[in-house]
């Protein structure tokens, strides 16, 4: 079958890219015609398939911005001529910019990558109740989720899929190298901050530090508010990290920190737990929870602090809680989740 998978930008560095790569290659390594379709450049290009099996296409050279109609003409070029199948539109901003452009062959499938409690605090949720109920079928990364939006949000085709782990890995984390992991932009919403003072709150002893792994905006406050907490030499600000160099980093951590503002179901807990890497995360969503790590009531600096210091005084817990989110972990596998969206498809053809 054809399916198309559209972004806003296909390639920044960010979890619905990841995951929209991740599946591409997935399905077209299964004989399905797959296409990944960016209708904006990104500003800074991140590479995440080597050799791809899809192909892929930008609508407009501009950042982001409304669609003119340049590219609204090259979208219908596109799309005009492709068999029939399925066009995964990966955000409510790609909803609405293809509205009314996708011809009939092609049958929408909202794919939202955030969970409900950010929609509703935000515009997503009132444009998921005008544009999704039209859809096909509109997915969701939790059990959770699919019921919380089905209910406010009066979705009549609401499913649940979960992101997929890219690889397996043969080899765990041994958990003995005396650090904490963080993974993402460094931007407001990752919440870095708190995290960076959860850690100082921690009172993990030296050797232990925490390194940060990811580029953005907030690098200087970051660094700044790692003195005022007065871990400056124990907070070690990384950069970006290529994603084939990501499973050494796992296997150099003995924790996995998230402290985002929202998250749908990140990436880097499942990759981190199939590493058998211990994780503590803010309860922030239903995708969050699925991915079993150490939960803590959202924006509990000091009970985050008190979970990191359980982990980083014990080798027996952390060992007991990354064997278990490892073995959690199996159910989001590369294979399984393409067998779901392959029943999806199935069941929206009957």
């Amino acid at each position: 079958m054809n399916v198309v998978f559209t972004c806003l930008d296909a390639d920044t560095l960010g979890g619905i890219q990841q995951v929209t790569h991740t599946l591409a290659q997935g399905l077209a390594g299964r004989g399905h015609e797959v296409h990944v379709i960016g209708l904006h450049r990104s500003a800074a290009p991140f590479h995440y398939v080597d050799e791809p099996r899809y192909r892929r296409h930008l609508i407009s050279r501009s950042p982001v911005r409304p669609q003119g109609r340049p590219a609204r003409r090259r979208l219908k070029e596109l799309l005009g001529p492709m068999r029939p199948g399925y066009a995964v539109l990966t955000s409510p901003s790609v909803v609405t910019r293809l509205t009314g452009l996708l011809p009939d062959a092609l049958r929408p499938i909202g794919h939202y990558h955030g969970s409900y409690e950010h929609a509703r605090g935000c515009w997503h949720l009132d444009s998921i109740r005008k544009h999704y109920p039209g859809l096909d079928q509109a997915v969701f990364l939790s059990d959770d989720d699919a019921r919380l939006f089905a209910e406010h949000a009066l979705l009549p085709n609401a499913w649940a899929l979960p992101n997929p782990l890219a690889a397996w890995p043969d080899r765990t984390s041994p958990l003995t190298t005396p650090r904490v992991l963080g993974v993402g932009r460094l931007e407001g919403v990752k919440r870095f901050d708190r995290l960076i003072s959860a850690f100082a709150r921690s009172g993990a002893p030296r050797p232990w530090q925490l390194h940060l792994i990811g580029d953005g905006g907030e690098l200087d406050r970051l660094r700044a508010h790692a003195a005022r907490e007065g871990i400056v030499d124990r907070v070690v600000f990384r950069g970006r990290v290529p994603a084939a160099l990501m499973p050494e980093e796992y296997l150099d951590a003995s924790i996995l920190a998230v402290t985002s503002e929202h998250e749908g179901l990140p990436v880097v807990l499942l990759e981190a737990a199939a590493h058998g890497v211990p994780a503590v995360a803010f309860d922030v969503s239903g995708g969050v929870r699925s991915a079993g790590p150490v939960l803590v009531p959202p924006g509990d600096v000091d009970a985050f602090g008190a979970e990191l210091a359980r982990l980083t005084g014990s080798a027996r817990e952390r060992r007991r809680v990354g064997a278990a989110a490892r073995a959690g972990a199996a159910a989001f596998r590369l294979d399984p989740v393409l067998d779901r969206w392959e029943s999806l498809f199935q069941h929206i053809e009957r």
